[in-house]
């Protein structure tokens, strides 16, 4: 592993990977308990002696958890202008209608049909009558957690390679493939593995720079685009969304098809614990500046990173860019959650506050995404839309907050 505890990612990075993840397995064996005499056989010498006492079994750690709350415990709730979700909302109901369990939302979705949703307090008062606000618990009781934010980049490209435009936009490649572990091992539902074949043994697909030495030579795949610049093209895979600008003027939208498998490693975190910048400078413009002074190093860095995004060309409508739960985003009133703990298409209020000051920042969102980096209950990354604006935003937002699952009866959780 190239980086230490410390190999997380850095508050704009949101690396992409809309399919929800199941948790490791940790044990095969259906219990911890092991008897002393197992671990700690009686004294071969004395056996008077008392058998040694192995140690108490390590507890499980206990998994995030929703709890039942009132429309007065959600701060800010009377004066957000929540009509202003309601469009994100009706996105999320067409999302689930085409998602296995999409009929437990199917009650709620048909009465939204009736509500004014340019009326902020019918809005309001349909969330209240139909669903129930639970705040999102960690196991070990923490309320609180980190809120990052994200965006869609625009970056210089061509449809042909040329001496300017020479990085290219990957398709999925044919000869990659996807293994689902769920149909023998249910309790890893959702987790998939990106492997090769060679003769007939199946290997991890190729890393980052395995692809870029496969580049040099021929690659199985199809090429979608060409961009100018290596960095940006970079934070765009670690985005997993953007539009690529012509030289006609012309625009092409591309967003995450699949990932090589790898796990995903934050080259600013390198940068840090090389000593080259400090984690303050670790931003997207500090590493772009690292890169403009340090081009002879600039692949070697970026390999340090095996996770590589591939892409497909979208639509080029003037919506958001498309989310895992396959909906446009809406700017600043999407988030990307783990769906392992928030239903992908609930609706979701979020208190915490502005990138990198203390102004309040209360609001109904929609969990609509997810990502590589958005791990646990008490986790989101906000939307911020599209453009240099929005990435600065972005980019300096690594807050602390608090989340609340708006969630009708359909899907109370259990006790």
């Amino acid at each position: 592993m190239l980086l230490s505890a410390c190999a997380g990612p850095l508050p704009w990075e949101k690396p992409a990977q809309p399919e929800a993840q199941a948790p490791e397995a940790t044990a095969i064996a259906s219990s911890t308990e092991v008897s002393s005499a197992q671990k700690c056989p009686v004294c071969p010498v004395c056996p008077a002696a008392p058998v040694c006492t192995a140690p108490p079994p390590v507890a499980a750690e206990q998994p995030p958890r929703l709890e039942a709350k009132t429309w007065s415990d959600l701060p800010g709730w009377r004066q957000d202008n929540v009509a202003a979700a309601w469009g994100g909302f009706q996105e999320s109901c067409r999302g689930q209608a085409s998602k296995n369990g999409g009929e437990r939302w199917g009650r709620v979705c048909k009465l939204a049909a009736n509500v004014d949703g340019q009326d902020g307090e019918a809005v309001r008062q349909f969330f209240e009558a139909h669903f129930t606000p639970y705040a999102m618990v960690e196991g070990d009781g923490r309320q609180e957690g980190m809120i990052t934010g994200y965006y869609e980049p625009l970056i210089q490209g061509a449809r042909r390679k040329d001496g300017r435009n020479a990085t290219p936009v990957l398709a999925v490649p044919p000869d990659m493939l996807t293994i689902d572990l769920g149909e023998l091992y249910p309790e890893l539902k959702h987790r998939r593995l990106r492997g090769r074949l060679e003769g007939n043994k199946v290997l991890p697909y190729w890393s980052r720079a395995e692809i870029e030495e496969h580049l040099t030579g021929h690659w199985p795949g199809k090429t979608l685009l060409w961009v100018e610049d290596p960095v940006e093209f970079f934070f765009l895979q670690v985005q997993g969304s953007g539009r690529v600008q012509l030289a006609d003027g012309s625009r092409v939208r591309i967003g995450y098809a699949d990932q090589n498998g790898h796990p995903y490693q934050s080259i600013g975190r390198l940068l840090v614990e090389r000593g080259e910048m400090r984690l303050e400078e670790a931003s997207m413009q500090g590493i772009q500046a690292w890169a403009r002074a340090n081009p002879q190093r600039l692949q070697a860095l970026l390999n340090a990173n095996p996770s590589y995004v591939f892409f497909r060309e979208l639509p080029n409508n003037e919506g958001g860019p498309i989310g895992a739960l396959g909906v446009p985003l809406t700017a600043e009133r999407s988030i990307a959650v783990d769906p392992r703990y928030i239903p992908l298409g609930a609706p979701v209020w979020l208190a915490t506050t502005r990138p990198n000051s203390g102004q309040i920042l209360n609001r109904l969102m929609l969990a609509q995404d997810t990502g590589g980096a958005i791990k646990g209950g008490v986790r989101a990354d906000f939307f911020w839309g599209f453009g240099k604006e929005a990435g600065e935003l972005a980019g300096r937002m690594k807050q602390k907050g608090r989340l609340w699952v708006l969630l009708p009866d359909e899907l109370a959780p259990t006790k």
